[in-house]
């Protein structure tokens, strides 16, 4: 396989020779990487924004999964492709800061490898279990896993990924012990949880919407300010104790380090057009998320912020690097 590697060098060249071509950006499709599975948040995201972004950028926006190693092997495939703004990649949190923070050796530089474009929006996280699992509240499951330490197991999108460690945060903060499942994404997972492969997934609200509305799945707490309208009876993690976890994931939009200015102003631009659309508002609503536009310097400050973050996080809980 042969891998297109670019040094800050190339990059400049690269930038001054095709100067007269970001003008005209884009003048064909252009793709958006998801470092995840088909269902799970990022797609979902990925699905509601590209439509309107290929509007407002006159070209098409093909979205094309390339799911494995907790957002690793996407990313880092969109870290490896021409810097010239054909190539985007959703970079969320997961991927773009908690990823690298336990893996001993990560495939690329949540920092150094990408340009941020701008986020899109932050995503409430919930807490799952089966729609007919005898565990209706947080304080009886935490009760459970307790008295019964190796009755359980959580999924999550992949060792490393942020469902994981949020996992493992959730150990360590309760007291509590669960083995971890690793699947190929979160839809993947959501679909072991109601096959009762599972018991627990720490997912994010969009993927899970539609089955909490079913009654397939169950919610028991939710990282958001407050309570949920279209779930008043869901308490939110520091309602029942754990400020800690009540923390909001971001999902954002970056490209290959390297990628001309101009072409990127213009991304942030679009992005900034498409997240004042009223449809695309609903939609990301709709899904649980709350749309959240940016700077390309805001977004960067809130990537080496979270990458700091979670580097303590592993830290301090004691979390072995993968």
């Amino acid at each position: 396989m042969k891998f297109k590697f670019w040094s800050a060098a190339a990059a400049l060249a690269f930038s001054a020779a095709s100067g007269s071509a970001n003008a005209a950006y884009p003048d064909r499709a252009v793709t958006l990487v998801v470092p995840y599975a088909p269902g799970g948040t990022t797609d979902l995201m990925a699905r509601v924004v590209a439509p309107k972004l290929g509007e407002v950028l006159g070209q098409t926006v093909v979205v094309v999964n390339k799911p494995g190693a907790g957002g690793a092997v996407g990313s880092g495939y969109a870290a490896r492709e021409r810097p010239d703004g054909y190539t985007l990649v959703m970079a969320v949190e997961s991927s773009h800061a908690v990823n690298p923070s336990v893996h001993a050796k990560s495939p690329y530089d949540p920092i150094k490898d990408f340009a941020p474009i701008s986020n899109l929006a932050n995503v409430l996280g919930v807490l799952d279990v089966p729609g007919d699992s005898g565990i209706k509240t947080f304080d009886q499951l935490v009760a459970d896993l307790k008295a019964h330490p190796d009755r359980y197991s959580f999924g999550s999108s992949g060792s490393g990924g942020y469902s994981h460690l949020f996992g493992e945060l959730f150990l360590s903060a309760t007291g509590t012990k669960m083995l971890h499942v690793p699947y190929k994404g979160l839809g993947p997972a959501l679909v072991g949880l109601m096959a009762g492969q599972v018991q627990v997934v720490f997912d994010n609200l969009p993927s899970s919407a539609g089955f909490l509305a079913s009654g397939k799945l169950r919610a028991l707490a939710v990282a958001s300010p407050k309570r949920i309208a279209t779930m008043p009876d869901v308490p939110t993690y520091a309602e029942v104790g754990y400020p800690q976890l009540n923390t909001p994931s971001w999902f954002g939009l970056a490209a290959p380090a390297g990628t001309p200015d101009a072409v990127l102003d213009k991304l942030n631009q679009a992005v900034k057009q498409v997240l004042a659309d009223p449809k695309v508002i609903a939609d990301i609503e709709r899904l649980g998320a709350v749309p959240d536009y940016m700077s390309r310097e805001q977004f960067a400050a809130t990537i080496e912020r979270s990458n700091a973050v979670w580097q303590k996080v592993v830290n301090d809980i004691g979390f072995e690097k993968l």
